[in-house]
């Protein structure tokens, strides 16, 4: 616990000195990041995160507290590296659950038919064409954006550019020492 002292009267006057704690952040609220990461996810993702859910609190976690109960039956704690990694490992994974669980309960799901709109939204896939060439991305919240992969953020400079403009309309994104402009083709 963290006290914090705070003098009532002004300088120079006798005065009282209070007390005041800190109370502890629960983890989940120093766990949010709601500033850098959105809750924006496919139907797909959520999926995967509820299977790597499962694996973690049907399989990991037990064969974790097992390693834990066999290495605290090893005797002295102090030097028990096995005691030590097996806790650290357990907390791992804890961690992870509540991590986890904290995305699926927060998650906004992205509709499957979201890209059937005439606007660029949140779960369309656009064909763009930009110097000569074509390039298919979807739109997607932060947490699943892979350039590499086609799928940008909606929050990143293609995308924010992107969003609620129709097709036949173009977009320009500056970089550090140029503008590029991108013309929408078809939305899907």
């Amino acid at each position: 616990m963290v006290y914090f002292f705070k003098k009532i009267a002004p300088e120079g006057e006798c005065g009282y000195i209070v007390r005041h704690m800190q109370i502890p952040k629960r983890r989940s609220q120093s766990l949010k990041i709601q500033e850098e990461r959105d809750n924006y996810l496919t139907a797909d993702k959520v999926e995967r995160l509820k299977r790597d859910l499962e694996d973690l609190e049907k399989r990991q976690r037990p064969q974790a507290v097992e390693d834990l109960s066999v290495a605290l039956q090893k005797g002295d704690l102090s030097e028990n590296a096995e005691y030590t990694e097996s806790k650290a490992r357990l907390a791992r994974i804890d961690g992870r659950i509540f991590s986890i669980k904290e995305r699926i309960k927060n998650a906004i799901i992205i509709e499957q038919d979201a890209g059937s709109s005439n606007e660029v939204q949140i779960g369309s896939t656009v064909l763009l064409s930009v110097n000569g060439t074509q390039r298919e991305y979807q739109i997607l919240g932060t947490q699943e954006s892979d350039p590499s992969r086609g799928r940008i953020s909606y929050r990143s400079p293609l995308g924010s550019a992107l969003m609620g403009h129709a097709v036949g309309e173009s977009v320009e994104v500056r970089t550090e020492d140029k503008t590029i402009s991108y013309g929408i083709i078809e939305i899907k």
